[in-house]
C-alpha cells in the first residue's frame, strides 16, 4: 500500500479512527476517566484527530519529518496543559495498534516508520520552548514594549509606539524584521505553552496588521523597479501575516505587489497572474497539513495558461524540510523576506 493511499484512507476515516484510538487509550489508562471526565475525552478525540491529520499529510508528501516535527511541537504544548508526558507516548502506541488493525497489512511497515519518527521526536523534545525575544537582538527593548502593549490589549498605544519610532527615523524594514517578526513568533509561542488564549493571539495579530497598514505611506514611497509580485496563501490557511510582510518587503524594494490573502480561488490567482503580467508568485503555508494544497495549486497553475511566472514558496513546513519546495513543484524557496527578494532579483537578472 502506497503512502498516498494510506493517507487517503486515514483522512477518510479520521473521526472513527480517532475515537477508536481514544477508546483503547482510556481502557489502558482508566485513571484518565477520573482525571478528565467526558469533556476531557472529547478533547482527547479532537487532539488525536489532529495527530492523524498531520500523519496523513506526512504520508501524502512521503516525509516522516513533517509528522516528527509536529509531535515535537505538540509535546511541550500538552505539557503546558499539565498532561503527563507518558500520556502522549501511550497515545502513539494506541495509534499504531489501531491503524495496524484497521488498515491493510501492506500499510504496516510504512506506518511503523512514520510513527517511530514521531515517537523519537517526542523523546527528544524539550518540555520548555525558549523565547523569541533576545536581549542582544536589534530593537529588543522596542519589541518587548510592543509585545507588552499587545498583551495588555492596548492597540492605540501599540500603534502610537511604532508610528512614533518610525517618525523618529527607525526604518520600517527594521521594524518589520526586529519588532513585528519576533513578536509574532513570541505570540505563537505563548499560545503554544498556554500562556495566552486563542482570542489574545488573534487580537495581537490583528493589531500588527493594522499597524502595518498605517505604515503604508512609508512603504509605497519607494521608487519602482518595474517588476511585479503576486502573493497568496493556500486555501484554508489562516496565518497570512507572514506572506503579507513578504509582500510589503517587495514593495519597499521597488516591486509592484498584489497581495491576495487567504482562500483565494485558483481561477482568481491564475487570472491575476495574467492580468498583472506577474514576474513572481509567492505562496505561503505555515501549517504542515497544507503542504499538499501548495503542491496542488502549483500543479494546477503549471497546467493552465498562467504564463511563465516564477513560483516561490515559504513558511514553516518549508523551513523544516530542506528540499520540500522542490517536491511541491516550486522554482525556489525563501526562509524569510530578505532571501525572497534576493531570489526574485536573481530571477529578474
Amino acid at each position: 500500500m502506497q503512502p498516498a493511499d494510506i493517507s487517503q484512507t486515514i483522512t477518510a476515516h479520521q473521526t472513527a479512527l480517532a475515537e477508536a484510538i481514544v477508546a483503547l487509550q482510556y481502557r489502558r489508562q482508566p485513571e484518565l476517566v477520573a482525571r478528565y471526565g467526558d469533556a476531557g475525552r472529547a478533547k482527547s478525540s479532537r487532539d488525536v484527530a489532529y495527530h492523524l491529520a498531520y500523519l496523513a499529510e506526512a504520508l501524502a508528501m512521503e516525509r516522516p519529518a513533517l509528522f516528527a516535527h509536529y509531535i515535537g511541537w505538540a509535546t511541550p504544548m500538552l505539557a503546558s496543559y499539565n498532561v503527563p508526558h507518558g500520556v502522549l507516548a501511550v497515545t502513539l502506541t494506541c495509534m499504531r495498534e489501531v491503524l495496524q488493525e484497521q488498515l491493510p497489512a501492506s500499510a504496516r511497515e510504512t506506518l511503523a516508520a512514520y510513527l517511530e519518527a514521531g515517537e523519537q521526536a517526542m523523546t527528544q523534545s524539550a518540555l520548555t520552548v525558549p523565547s523569541f525575544l533576545h536581549a542582544d537582538a536589534p530593537l529588543h527593548e522596542l519589541a518587548a514594549a510592543y509585545l507588552n502593549l499587545l498583551l495588555e490589549g492596548d492597540r492605540h498605544a501599540a500603534s502610537q509606539l511604532i508610528l512614533g519610532v518610525v517618525g523618529d527615523g527607525v526604518a520600517v524594514r527594521d521594524v518589520y524584521l526586529h519588532v513585528f517578526q519576533p513578536t509574532q513568533y513570541e505570540i505563537g509561542r505563548l499560545w503554544q505553552i498556554n500562556q495566552i488564549s486563542v482570542a489574545q493571539e488573534h487580537y495581537a495579530t490583528a493589531v500588527t496588521q493594522l499597524v502595518m497598514s498605517q505604515l503604508y505611506g512609508h512603504i509605497f514611497a519607494t521608487e519602482r523597479e518595474g517588476h511585479t509580485l503576486v502573493a497568496t496563501c493556500v486555501g484554508g490557511e489562516l496565518h497570512e501575516i507572514g506572506v503579507r510582510m513578504v509582500a510589503d518587503f517587495f514593495e519597499m524594494a521597488g516591486w509592484d505587489t498584489f497581495y491576495l490573502g487567504a482562500n483565494t480561488p485558483l481561477d482568481s490567482i491564475r487570472r491575476t497572474l495574467l492580468e498583472r503580467q506577474a514576474h513572481v508568485l509567492a505562496i505561503s503555508a505555515t501549517i504542515s497539513t497544507h503542504v499538499s494544497q501548495v503542491a496542488h495549486l502549483i500543479r494546477a497553475l503549471r497546467e493552465s495558461d498562467a504564463g511563465d511566472t516564477h513560483i516561490m514558496v515559504g513558511g514553516y513546513p518549508f523551513n523544516l524540510v530542506d528540499d520540500l519546495w522542490q517536491q511541491v513543484g516550486a522554482d525556489g524557496y525563501a526562509a524569510h523576506a530578505d532571501s525572497a527578494i534576493s531570489l526574485a532579483n536573481d530571477w529578474m537578472r
